[in-house]
């Protein structure tokens, strides 16, 4: 079905049909179709079109039954995109076709005053903070796991722990990714990770407290060869949520040890891991019509610096929107090589609608390696550190509630010495980013 046809569908599914959805036992269909055009003028990573436009669509489509403890569910992800040529940056992120990312069973039960939940096939996670396991929702395509999952909540005390085979998206060549080809992903034991958090609530007051650990493990496999990422990544965290009238906070952070290999090329020498990552936040909610929250806000994510060691930060399967910036065309700042303060302005006046805007001074944590997500690099370090400042902006409207929102995104990125005269920056003085995103959820 082509993307208007398809699109006007869901509008119609979304905004006329009563909802299939039903609590409790029994079975229930849902789904979301999500139409987005964006835009960006001088693109600041290396090997793409200076300017560029595209159209995704992404449509899920979830099957759930409940009987009792246990859950069987089933849901596809179908993510296109169109309007793109060969110098578009389409990527598996953005391009998955009918894919059935989630296929499990879930069981919840109790043991004494603790609640126990397991799962096991096919899922999506979100753990914590999301900075290291989570699903982008900004991104076209999704991270999906299988394995296992446990989870406990007792009094304040909560714990998951994971086993998984992250998905492998496929295809994931260019001409593949360019004609939107259908194939299924992969999993495999070439890739695993598995680890857990444990949460404890209320330590002092409204804080919370978080300790997490996650190994991943990766090794060559046929036509895909690899780094051979051997990962281990502590981590903790420490957080007041937002309350009108009152400060809030949150600081985590990560040390990253192990190894990896220094090259793709197969027998290359194995070097030693030692990367970290911090994350700051302070803020504070006004009371008001506007309900508006101020923050300053820190991230830093280490870069390597050569030699025998490896310092760049690898943020695994984490997001970047809420931190940072969105992904899509821009998909230019994410949590590596970077050292950033930043001041955040949010508003919700209403639940029909909130907005955001965000400016971040940019840095490079190591001026040897390449910045961020970008692939601007002077291996020299002459280019200097500072990278730019960006201007990051949203607003979201909920045309029907619960049933059909728009959302609208725009960056802007003032260039700083380094993104202009790195050997291989790109053209331009100016990004300008910008997208329009409809969603109908039924």
């Amino acid at each position: 079905m082509g993307t208007f046809w398809t699109w006007t569908a869901a509008v119609f599914a979304a905004t006329a049909s009563p909802a299939l959805a039903q609590d409790g036992d029994g079975f229930d269909l849902s789904g979301s179709v999500r139409l987005r055009y964006e835009a960006i003028a001088n693109q600041p990573r290396v090997g793409y079109n200076r300017d560029d436009a595209l159209v995704n669509l992404r449509t899920t489509v979830m099957a759930r039954y409940r009987s009792g403890p246990f859950t069987v569910a089933g849901e596809i992800w179908d993510s296109r995109v169109y309007g793109n040529n060969p110098g578009s940056p389409v990527t598996t992120g953005e391009v998955d076709t009918l894919e059935p990312v989630q296929a499990f069973v879930a069981w919840k039960g109790g043991v004494g005053k603790a609640k126990i939940s397991a799962q096991a096939g096919r899922f999506l996670l979100n753990i914590g903070s999301r900075r290291l396991v989570g699903a982008d929702e900004y991104r076209n395509t999704t991270n999906g796991y299988t394995g296992l999952r446990g989870d406990v909540l007792e009094d304040r005390l909560t714990a998951t722990a994971i086993y998984v085979l992250p998905q492998q998206r496929r295809p994931d060549d260019a001409a593949s990714l360019q004609s939107n080809a259908v194939a299924l992903d992969r999993e495999g034991f070439d890739l695993v990770l598995w680890g857990a958090t444990i949460a404890r609530a209320k330590i002092r007051g409204s804080l919370m407290a978080e300790a997490s650990f996650y190994h991943l493990g990766e090794r060559d496999m046929p036509g895909h060869p690899t780094r051979d990422r051997s990962l281990d990544t502590w981590g903790g965290r420490l957080i007041r949520d937002p309350a009108t009238g009152k400060p809030d906070g949150e600081v985590e952070a990560f040390y990253q040890s192990g190894t990896i290999s220094a090259s793709t090329t197969p027998g290359a020498a194995r070097l030693p891991v030692s990367a970290w990552f911090i994350h700051a936040a302070a803020g504070y909610s006004f009371h008001g019509p506007l309900k508006a929250r101020l923050a300053l806000q820190y991230d830093r994510a280490s870069g390597d610096h050569g030699g025998s060691s490896y310092g760049r930060f690898d943020t695994l399967y984490g997001m970047r929107r809420a931190d940072l910036a969105p992904a899509g065309l821009y998909n230019a700042v994410g949590r590596a090589n970077i050292s950033t303060p930043g001041l955040r302005l949010e508003v919700t006046p209403s639940p029909r609608w909130d907005a955001f805007v965000t400016y971040h001074a940019l840095w490079l944590a190591s001026r040897t390696d390449s910045f961020s997500t970008t692939g601007v690099r002077d291996a020299s370090g002459r280019a200097g550190a500072f990278a730019g400042h960006q201007f990051d902006a949203r607003f979201r409207w909920w045309v029907k509630p619960a049933r059909l929102r728009l959302e609208l995104d725009g960056v802007l990125l003032a260039r700083g010495r380094f993104l202009e005269t790195a050997p291989n920056a790109t053209a331009g003085t100016t990004t300008a980013y910008g997208s329009a995103n409809l969603t109908a959820s039924f």
